[in-house]
């Protein structure tokens, strides 16, 4: 391809892309603000799908490399009440339909995978802007700035790339994420462990409650509250002790100790996850020689598809790319035609999905997925 590709954003769509490319001896250059691969903990667990995250892996030439991250037995749920009563569980049934891998693993055997210098660090866009010929200037923090022929914007969530096209902005959808880690928990948090168990488990009451995930040696722990910006703005979350105080302090009484310490036996100083989306219908403008992959496209609140999507997405418009012989306008429509449809589809599911989840009729929902998954039906 005589253009030059450039991506904003080394995260998992902007990463699939340029190594579907590199498979097929296409180069391209991802630009990424943050200063180094290890800057700081790139999220939680992931389920990977067979139908889209594991088919993107598959196109990467990665499936072994992915297999080899896989966190064994991680698939199982148990769901409880505030009391610390077993609701239901979910057992992982060992055919890693779904198989639960750490983020930060899956980007670094992407990471690991592209030529050196592909990945430009500490490059934080500031601006894109049109300059003619159908060429694009991508305009930094530190004032540099650099021209693109192609240019995908896989720059997640408050993406530059879609505000260059016009695009909507996220919009907070009332409800807050507080995360904080147990660290070594077989040795030093016991019953949070045996809690736990080896996968996930959710406890749910109307509209709150606390999910903790087993990573390796320690305990990911997340508590959902509906609050607002306001108040995520007004709490101290450097005070480790207090802050994890006052977060246990917003749940509901009743809530049974051994619940509870996995919030305020936390190891590390909260950190507040505000879940913002985008709307659902919104759209961008179309200019000639830019698209949109992952978040920066369709970016909805986390019901287990998002990454996932984001893998395909890479993917796709990588196999787009490469069919098109560098005719990049039929690649860019070719791609849109089936991205943008079932993006619109999945972005309503995400949305119910993560209502149904951690919403107001939470219990009742996750009651009927134990007693679907009992009869044989295990959700996806």
């Amino acid at each position: 391809m005589s253009k030059s590709i450039t991506i904003v954003g080394a995260g998992l769509a902007g990463l699939v892309l340029a190594r579907v490319l590199h498979v097929h001896g296409i180069a391209s250059t991802i630009y990424e603000g943050e200063p180094a691969p290890t800057f700081r903990i790139q999220g939680g667990m992931l389920d990977i799908h067979d139908f889209n995250g594991q088919v993107a892996l598959r196109e990467c030439k990665l499936f072994e490399e992915f297999r080899s991250i896989i966190n064994m037995g991680a698939e199982a749920m148990r769901l409880l009440g505030p009391e610390g009563n077993l609701i239901g569980e979910i057992p992982d049934d060992g055919e890693l339909g779904n198989p639960e891998v750490l983020r930060g693993d899956l980007r670094r055997i992407l990471i690991d995978s592209l030529p050196a210098g592909t990945i430009q660090w500490d490059r934080r866009v500031a601006s894109v802007s049109a300059i003619g010929n159908g060429t694009h200037s991508i305009t930094f923090t530190d004032g540099s700035s650099v021209h693109a022929d192609v240019l995908i914007g896989a720059d997640g969530a408050w993406s530059r790339v879609r505000s260059y096209l016009a695009g909507t902005s996220p919009q907070y959808l009332g409800t807050v994420w507080v995360e904080t880690f147990l660290q070594d928990v077989d040795e030093r948090h016991q019953r949070s462990a045996e809690l736990v168990g080896g996968g996930a488990m959710l406890a749910m009451e109307p509209g709150q409650g606390i999910f903790g995930h087993r990573e390796a040696k320690n305990i990911h722990t997340y508590v959902v509250l509906k609050k607002s910006l306001e108040w995520i703005e007004s709490v101290d979350f450097s005070d480790r002790k207090s802050a994890l105080a006052l977060v246990a302090e917003q749940l509901r009484e009743a809530w049974a100790p051994e619940l509870l310490e996995l919030v305020t036996e936390g190891d590390t100083a909260p950190v507040a996850r505000p879940i913002w989306g985008l709307p659902l219908g919104h759209k961008w403008n179309r200019i000639p020689g830019v698209m949109l992959i992952g978040d920066a496209a369709h970016l909805t609140p986390p019901d287990g598809d998002g990454a996932n999507w984001a893998l395909f997405d890479g993917a796709e418009l990588g196999k787009a790319l490469v069919a098109a012989s560098g005719d990049v306008e039929a690649a860019f429509a070719a791609f849109a035609e089936q991205m943008l449809p079932r993006s619109a589809t999945s972005s309503v599911e995400g949305y119910q999905s993560f209502e149904q989840t951690f919403g107001y009729n939470a219990p009742l929902n996750l009651q009927k997925m134990m007693d679907s998954a009992a009869a044989g039906n295990p959700p996806r």
